[in-house]
């Protein structure tokens, strides 16, 4: 397949581009810098800029760009970042979408569990109504620029992606360092849930949704086994072999993060891949201590 990738050099679309490379597939990148190869295609999201011409007959579109939501405190400046980087980006690309004479025969759109906002132990998946929230609400809007390109009969997944387990980048990554040094420990009331997922199997899942025309709407990309803070402190601290005694309250991390940290913190969301269960997407790492170890012992931590 001609495969066309945004946000390709962020930590998921790096991986994504070189597992599809080695798959035989012939990768484009969009890319805001100057071209460095010639499947590199120009585009400036902020003023509207993209290369029509040159994404005619590609098959398949997997839009992850955005700005890091964890890049930054959170400012109204920093959250209009966040908020035009994935709407704005994704509308252009669909208003493309929309007037090629060849479009591609799907996109996947990459969007977040934020959208579930703050719920409690409440089990929740695809059909499960969208929360409050900053988070919830900007996923809601980048989720709904998509909606063109499903009215034009292409298939649209929006990959609802969960914590990413990763030793290159994400919030694990942030993490290791006061873990290591034996400073970890639960967040807030260690009550709420972080539904977790590992990079290889977000790799897998978008490769999954690729392929499988079954897939199309909403899609979960989490693990069939969300734990909360505390288990979740408690599991990493097992495999780094480190105490977890130093837990950080609730108005710590606010008086840290400022109102970061209720959405990406102290915020609860348990939930469930029930369209990848259904499908039969065979997770590579469904369980949390098993998704650490690899992670861990392959970046040489363990």
């Amino acid at each position: 397949m001609k495969i066309l990738v945004t946000g390709g050099t962020g930590l998921i679309g790096s991986l994504l581009r070189s597992f599809l490379t080695t798959s035989g597939h012939e990768v484009y990148c969009l890319t805001r810098t100057i071209p460095k190869s010639a499947n590199d295609i120009s585009w400036n999201p902020t003023e509207g800029e993209l290369l029509r011409g040159r994404l005619e007959g590609l098959d398949a579109f997997v839009h992850l760009a955005g700005e890091n939501i964890a890049g930054s405190r959170w400012n109204t400046k920093f959250k209009e970042r966040i908020r035009s980087s994935r709407i704005n980006g994704t509308r252009l690309l669909c208003d493309t979408i929309a007037q090629l004479q060849r479009p591609p025969k799907i996109l996947i759109s990459a969007s977040a569990i934020g959208i579930y906002g703050d719920r409690g132990a409440d089990l929740l998946n695809e059909s499960s109504p969208p929360g409050q929230g900053f988070l919830a609400d900007v996923c809601q809007s980048w989720e709904a620029a998509t909606e063109q390109t499903r009215a034009q009969g292409i298939r649209v997944v929006n990959l609802r992606i969960g914590f990413v387990l990763s030793r290159h980048g994400g919030g694990l990554a942030k993490m290791l360092t006061p873990f290591q040094l034996g400073g970890g420990g639960v967040i807030g009331t260690g009550r709420q849930y972080w539904s977790w997922i590992a990079v290889d199997d977000v790799i897998g899942i978008i490769h999954h949704c690729l392929m499988n025309d079954r897939m199309t709407g909403p899609v979960n990309a989490t693990a069939p086994s969300p734990v909360t803070n505390f288990e979740f402190t408690k599991t990493l601290g097992r495999v780094l072999h480190r105490p977890t005694i130093f837990p950080m309250p609730a108005f710590a991390a606010k008086l840290a993060l400022g109102e970061m940290a209720n959405d990406l913190l102290l915020a609860s969301a348990r939930v469930m891949p029930n369209r990848l269960n259904e499908s039969g997407y065979v997770f590579r790492h469904p369980t949390l201590v098993g998704a650490l170890q690899h992670v861990l012992q392959s970046s040489g931590n363990q």
